[in-house]
């Protein structure tokens, strides 16, 4: 099963763009698959720990949105930092999914947030019985700070879905 939500306020056009490949033109790409585990039983613990925000939470951002669960439509604040360094993302949940092989979602940059663009979150089980996390965004920037930051941007992204893989494989695997 999957869901699309409302696209109100979000600051870019091509809403639900990361369910697919290629990503629109004129932004930056990012597409990393990071095996986290192996069988049903993982794919189902990083499934969960993927909507319900753990992985999120435990990778050190704060999330703060009033579902447990991430579901289409739900405006979610990604927290980036520490205290009055804290950078504040605010995001809409765009699209869930929740199939027997894939489960996941993506949101879309609100007005606000440093960046334009959608980022998803997919665990997959592979035929071999291989689980991984694949993340997907387009982005540019939408805010000074961000251009200034320049190819720092992309390194960081790719970065930080890495580390995604990784918390979430222990996440899968406790």
């Amino acid at each position: 099963m999957s869901t699309t939500g409302p696209a109100s306020r979000l600051t870019y056009p091509e809403t639900g763009a990361t369910r697919q490949w290629p990503l629109p033109d004129g932004y930056s790409h990012l597409r990393v698959s990071v095996p986290v585990g192996r069988g049903p039983d993982a794919f189902g613990a990083a499934g969960r720990a993927v909507m319900d925000w753990r992985m999120h939470r435990a990778v050190g951002v704060s999330v703060r949105c009033w579902e447990p669960t991430a579901v289409a439509g739900l405006p979610v604040v990604i927290g980036l930092g520490v205290g009055r360094l804290r950078l504040r993302a605010p995001c809409q949940v765009v699209w869930t999914l929740a199939e027997e092989t894939r489960t996941g979602f993506a949101y879309g940059t609100l007005p606000g947030h440093p960046e334009r663009g959608e980022e998803s979150f997919v665990v997959s089980l592979e035929r071999d019985g291989t689980v991984l996390l694949t993340v997907t965004a387009f982005s540019r920037p939408a805010v000074w700070y961000a251009r200034a930051a320049g190819p720092l941007v992309p390194l960081f992204q790719r970065a930080y879905a890495r580390r995604c893989g990784a918390v979430l494989r222990r996440l899968a695997t406790a």
